[in-house]
């Protein structure tokens, strides 16, 4: 339990900029900063490597072996081909907006696809900003029983080693909370997974300091603490795969979505979240990166 003196003094303070500074200076070299995460960030993803990772279209196109749901451009609707009818008429009806450039759940808006014609959706995406759009998502049924306000996506964290080899370092499954994205700095949950299981292993975390950890959904009320993420040993599998397709990008964030059909990849993070990362384990792991210093 947070004291209520803190919760008044600190606001809505980030989570990890709090529990970091009220550790010890031994305590708080254990923990990935900003600084560090930085130069971690240059070292195993050059500039001139990472561009596939930082613009959402090209990493569509780049990892379209693991991309199971149409997408296209504002041009591919502007022109009226294909690969825009298919996300105009694509089976749930609901269509994802996107600036293939943003980040952390900005700039994302779900639409109907009954609501808009190629033309007007083209007038529409221009007037907003948004140059991308694609099929919504239908997660597996075992997850929308969570939260089905959002797409809920396991992020997988992955480096190669110094001998070729995948190492997953971690993984996350981020929770809608009456929110159409499911991104921690959104006012969404974290749950650690145990790697080897696949089962959620600890609570939901905020990055709010004023709120408590759950055990529970706050909304469903869906036990999160040892639910099991479907189709386990494939999401391994796929991680391992996408993450050798361009080895030249070392440390990546993968957002993976679970449909009741398979696996399908949303995109990786280049300068995936420190916070995502070792807040819902409770604890720094510097160590763990230093490895590959």
């Amino acid at each position: 339990m947070i004291n209520s003196t803190y919760k008044y003094n600190v606001g809505i303070m980030d989570y990890f900029q709090f529990r970091f500074f009220e550790k010890n200076d031994l305590e708080r070299e254990k923990w990935v900063g900003t600084g560090y995460k930085y130069e971690f960030d240059l070292k195993t993803n050059p500039k001139h490597t990472r561009s596939i990772l930082e613009n959402k279209l090209e990493f569509y196109e780049v990892y379209k072996d693991f991309i199971f749901h149409p997408f296209c451009k504002l041009e591919d609707i502007k022109n009226k081909n294909s690969e825009a009818d298919a996300v105009l008429t694509n089976k749930t009806g609901k269509m994802v907006l996107k600036d293939s450039l943003g980040q952390c759940g900005y700039d994302v808006e779900i639409v109907k696809t009954s609501d808009y014609t190629l033309e007007s959706l083209a007038s529409y995406m221009s007037s907003k900003g948004y140059d991308m759009a694609e099929s919504f998502i239908q997660q597996h049924d075992h997850i929308n029983k969570i939260s089905s306000t959002g797409l809920n996506t396991v992020r997988m964290f992955t480096v190669i080693n110094n001998t070729g080899g995948v190492d997953l370092i971690g993984a996350r499954l981020r929770v809608s909370v009456n929110s159409h994205v499911d991104n921690l700095a959104s006012g969404n949950i974290a749950c650690p997974v145990d790697l080897n299981t696949g089962k959620i292993n600890g609570p939901g975390i905020y990055s709010d300091i004023t709120k408590e950890d759950v055990t529970h959904h706050p909304v469903t009320n869906v036990q999160l603490i040892g639910f099991q993420i479907p189709m386990w040993d494939k999401v391994i599998e796929l991680t391992k795969k996408i993450a050798l397709a361009h080895p030249e990008n070392r440390g990546v964030g993968w957002d993976i979505a679970i449909t009741n059909d398979g696996i399908d990849f949303i995109e990786g993070n280049h300068n995936w979240c420190k916070t995502l990362w070792q807040l819902p384990v409770k604890k720094g792991m510097k160590d763990i990166l230093d490895k590959y210093n």
